[in-house]
């Protein structure tokens, strides 16, 4: 077996029996109808079959796939930032992560409409437990971060995901996407984990792990979405947390929280891309000689980048009042946008659990509190 197979996504000589194994899957008729309603079924199936390098997957299903939830679940995406980026060059793009999936099926849309190289993005193997899944993650340009390991096979499971990741870095010339820790953020504070940083640093051979993480070129994303359509489903684990529990999972909660992402409603969306970092490097290791300490530096430099260009919405500014019990952001939305805000709240969650509603409240209210702290862009 070779290194990487049990992570990478299929080669493109794999890709047209993948396809086969799994054209007559409910799962990808229903994928297929929602993105091709006017299409006889035969005419996907034909396409499919004729379908044989991940490139194509993409582009002539996948990419229809996010148009279709554009159209019916968002008010549109906008985005900025894009123009920094080089044709034929590979970045290892550092994300925020709200959506299981849509985070990075949206960057790979817009850097596939501005003709740039698309990502290879790293997914937990426990979103992908269901054969179906398991097909369409790997057929999509998806490479797996094995969970629920012990200490010694996660440091080598976290040693070859390092190596593979260089290895489409440097060697492919295919971009990465990851997220900036492990799972999405569930109270609304986007934070990088060094500990991401620390498993990207473990393939380097340079003297210093700077002069790596350079050639890596590093670009933060930031991601905001208007309307979280899985805000309800966060609330079980956050409340478990709060009561100091373990949260267990429920059968196929994962899959039904991607379903959830996918065509719940969103409104507005906005992504940002941010410049490579690598001045910012320069001073990192100018102003410290730890090791260590440039590692916390390097996850500040990525959390300054996407909490300086987070969009806020009218959500977050309503439920930082009404979480503050003040006024102070009434001119960023109106009464009606913070009626509905309110109302949908009631119908998700139940508002006489005073933990459960703080908790959604601060999910979307911690965003702007973030912000203050990383811009002067928005005044007392």
């Amino acid at each position: 077996m070779q290194k990487f197979d049990e992570i990478r996504p299929y080669y493109d000589t794999e890709i047209n029996k993948a396809i086969r194994k799994v054209l007559h899957h409910p799962m990808l008729k229903s994928l297929m109808n929602f993105s091709f309603p006017d299409v006889d079924d035969e005419v996907w199936k034909e396409q499919l079959l004729k379908t044989y390098s991940i490139r194509d997957f993409q582009c002539n299903f996948i990419y229809q796939s996010v148009q279709k939830v554009l159209e019916k679940s968002s008010e549109g995406l906008s985005t900025s930032g894009f123009e920094h980026l080089e044709p034929n060059t590979s970045y290892l793009f550092i994300s925020n992560h709200r959506d299981i999936l849509l985070d990075t099926t949206l960057l790979n849309a817009t850097l596939f409409e501005h003709d740039l190289v698309m990502t290879a993005s790293a997914i937990g193997d426990n979103l992908v437990k269901q054969p179906f899944l398991h097909v369409l993650a790997k057929l999509n340009r998806n490479f797996l971060v094995q969970r629920g390991l012990g200490p010694r096979e996660m440091l080598q499971s976290s040693k070859i995901l390092s190596e593979y990741i260089s290895q489409l870095l440097q060697h492919e010339n295919r971009s990465v996407w990851i997220a900036q820790r492990e799972g999405r953020t569930k109270d609304g504070n986007d934070a990088t984990n060094p500990g991401v940083l620390k498993m990207i640093g473990m393939a380097s051979d340079e003297a210093n792990l700077m002069d790596y993480f350079k050639k890596l070129k590093i670009v933060p994303v930031s991601i905001s979405y208007e309307y979280d359509p899985t805000d309800a489903l966060k609330m079980p684990q956050l409340l478990a947390e709060a009561n100091n529990e373990v949260y267990v999972k429920q059968e196929n909660e994962d899959f039904m929280t991607i379903l959830s992402g996918a065509l719940g409603q969103k409104k507005r969306i906005f992504i940002h891309i941010g410049k490579v970092l690598d001045t910012e490097i320069d001073t990192i290791v100018a102003e410290n000689d730890n090791g260590n300490k440039q590692i916390q530096a390097l996850a500040q430099a990525i959390d300054d980048s996407i909490l300086s260009s987070y969009k806020l919405w009218p959500t977050n500014y309503i439920a930082y009042d009404i979480l503050h019990k003040t006024d102070k952001y009434s001119n960023q939305y109106t009464e009606d946008e913070k009626a509905i805000f309110v109302r949908r709240l009631e119908k998700r969650i139940d508002a006489s659990n005073p933990i459960a509603f703080q908790g959604i409240l601060a999910m979307y209210a911690n965003p702007v509190v973030n912000k203050l702290k990383y811009t002067h862009e928005l005044k007392d």
